[in-house]
């Protein structure tokens, strides 16, 4: 006797009789490809969450395998899903659950824990993951005694405190009582061949012990026609998209280069929400790769490997290894190659090569370094291009099937000649038709409010802005009505105000109920964002008391410091209370994602 996946769904089902109903009507109207859209939307949006079993009993509590991630850019949360799709393949149980929407107070209760955190800034934490990483360092942290812990780091070996937020969470845990039952691995920017290993090698160590406590065969529950569709596009398999126009919206006689650059998105099926990014592969200047293989005397055409696969020395230059972002690696391993003392020496000073490194590419290092060595030990000494991720500055509500970004040119001049960003100055190289790979990451931290009454502060100064394009984009085309307020910083009024016409517009139909903007050399005293928050603070706190949730997007090294700063400041100020209670007010909003941040 076949059973339908209806009469399942009808014998197990969690849904009343009305939704029941309601769902089989739906899913008879549904094509092939629709059905597996909805599956993989399903189990996105219930991912962390554990599927009741029919026949699960008590006798499988504390046999689940908790693997928390803490990510930036997406890079965390991929690794974290590698792990658990590789361990329900093996019949494991496993919950996989972003630091922010995690209970710390549940770690007590953990068992068996896998952490995968990538690294901020300066050697901080994610912003999805400060909460867990605070409350490990307080008193309310729980003993962990019979806890049994893996970690596992992802960051950017050019920085000094590389992989730092992996560490710490590894010896707070280990303060706390729980087990290190498998050496931490800290992995670099190209870190995507390692994870496979790193996967199995955990789950070697964990599945005797989640075995020993389940009874195997008991434990995952599969629902029929529910199974997680695989994302068509995806930072793996990027799409070929067209750029439709990129438009320099600075002035003539501005000291910065920011360009709108529209892409499209038609035949991808690609979607996107208002806080999301999109990962962007590009180009390495065809011009400096030519340069760079003149120097070392390499024959272009000479075929390397690259993994599992076979090319042309010059199109693996341009298309899958990083050229312009220089590190501690690439310094090591070509000295070693090249049999470069002076470099080698250097590479062994861990200080002077960070600041050796801060002002160089990798093309400044082989020009002042030249040698010869072979084109296979380049591309061994290279580590493969990694994606550049940008705040998505549109709304699919208003533009379809278009994305639009807000893309600052980095540029400079030193060693006797001009750099450009790779992949900036790909897309200021780029003309309209020109085609490049794109994915698109999401952004679950940086979200509008569900409610769309609920008013808005937008903190954005410079390329900052581009997310609150989207906001508004959004809002306007959903007729929100909450109340909208946006703070915008930059040098000069006349060269710098991005979308000015647009803001100017909003202003205008009632959309933005309030703009403030601070354009620091447009007087004697530099003036930015944050003054105009504590300059504004008695209203900046009255939204907040009324609800408004809070938004900071730009540069994280000052100025997201800068405006928390002030933050604090005016919460203590009208809030009437010290400054501990005010920093105490604002991580109250950030646990209850009324203050949110997307920095760079």
């Amino acid at each position: 006797m076949t059973t339908t996946t209806s009469q399942l769904l009808e014998t197990a089902s969690p849904l009343s009789p009305e939704q029941h109903q309601r769902f089989v009507e739906l899913a008879s109207t549904l094509t092939p490809l629709q059905k597996v859209w909805l599956s993989g939307y399903l189990a996105g949006s219930t991912e962390g969450a554990q599927l009741p079993g029919p026949t699960a009993t008590s006798s499988t509590e504390g046999a689940t395998l908790t693997v928390l991630y803490g990510s930036q850019t997406g890079n965390a949360k991929h690794v974290a899903n590698d792990l658990a799709e590789a361990a329900r393949a093996r019949g494991l149980t496993v919950s996989v659950t972003d630091m922010a929407d995690y209970k710390p107070t549940q770690l007590k209760s953990e068992t068996f824990l896998t952490v995968v955190v990538s690294t901020h800034g300066e050697g901080d934490p994610p912003e999805s993951a400060e909460k867990l990483h605070r409350f490990l360092a307080s008193k309310k942290a729980p003993d962990l005694s019979g806890t049994q812990v893996t970690v596992l780091g992802l960051g950017d070996s050019s920085y000094e405190f590389y992989c730092q937020a992996a560490v710490d969470f590894e010896d707070r845990l280990r303060a706390l009582g729980a087990s290190v039952v498998a050496e931490r691995l800290l992995l670099d920017v190209d870190h995507e061949d390692h994870v496979a290993g790193w996967v199995e090698a955990t789950l070697d160590v964990f599945e005797p012990e989640l075995n020993a406590v389940t009874p195997a065969g008991g434990t995952v529950v599969q629902m029929p026609g529910l199974a997680a569709a695989p994302t068509a596009y995806s930072r793996r398999s990027p799409f070929l998209a067209e750029i439709g126009e990129v438009q320099k919206i600075t002035g003539r006689m501005s000291t910065k280069d920011v360009r709108h650059v529209e892409i499209s998105l038609e035949g991808s099926g690609l979607t996107y929400r208002p806080g999301d990014s999109l990962g962007v592969f590009f180009r390495n200047d065809p011009e400096a790769v030519d340069a760079l293989l003149e120097v070392l005397g390499l024959d272009g055409t000479e075929e390397v490997t690259l993994g599992e696969s076979t090319e042309a020395l010059r199109e693996a230059l341009l298309e899958d290894l990083e050229l312009t972002q220089s590190y501690p690696g690439f310094v090591q391993r070509y000295a070693e190659a090249a049999a470069l003392p002076t470099l080698a020496e250097l590479a062994q000073d861990k200080a002077a090569l960070r600041t050796f490194l801060e002002e160089r590419q990798i093309y400044d290092i082989v020009h002042e370094h030249p040698a010869r060595l072979g084109a296979q030990q380049l591309v061994d000494a290279l580590r493969k291009m990694q994606p550049r991720l940008y705040s998505i500055a549109s709304s699919q509500q208003e533009v379809e099937d278009e994305v639009h970004l807000t893309v600052g040119v980095v540029e400079w001049q030193g060693f006797g000649r001009d750099h450009l960003g790779g992949c900036s100055g790909h897309v200021r190289r780029s003309q309209e038709g020109d085609r490049v790979k794109v994915y698109v990451e999401a952004g679950d931290h940086f979200r509008l409010p569900q409610d769309p009454s609920v008013p808005v502060i937008m903190v954005g100064p410079g390329t900052g802005i581009a997310p609150f394009r989207a906001f508004l984009q959004e809002r306007d085309a959903l007729g929100a009505d909450g109340d909208n307020w946006l703070i915008f910083g930059n040098p000069h009024f006349t060269q710098d105000f991005l979308y000015q016409v647009e803001m100017q517009g909003y202003l205008k139909s009632g959309l933005l109920t309030r703009m403030d903007v601070a354009f620091s050399r447009d007087q004697a005293e530099k003036v930015y964002v944050q003054h105009r928050i504590t300059q504004h603070g008695r209203e900046v706190f009255d939204w907040l008391e009324r609800g408004a949730h809070l938004y900071v997007c730009g540069d994280a090294t000052r100025m997201a410091k800068d405006v928390h700063a002030a933050l604090v400041e005016v919460v203590a100020e009208h809030g009437r209370m010290d400054a501990d209670a005010a920093e105490d007010y604002l991580s109250a909003l950030r646990d209850g994602k009324r203050y949110q941040r997307d920095t760079y």
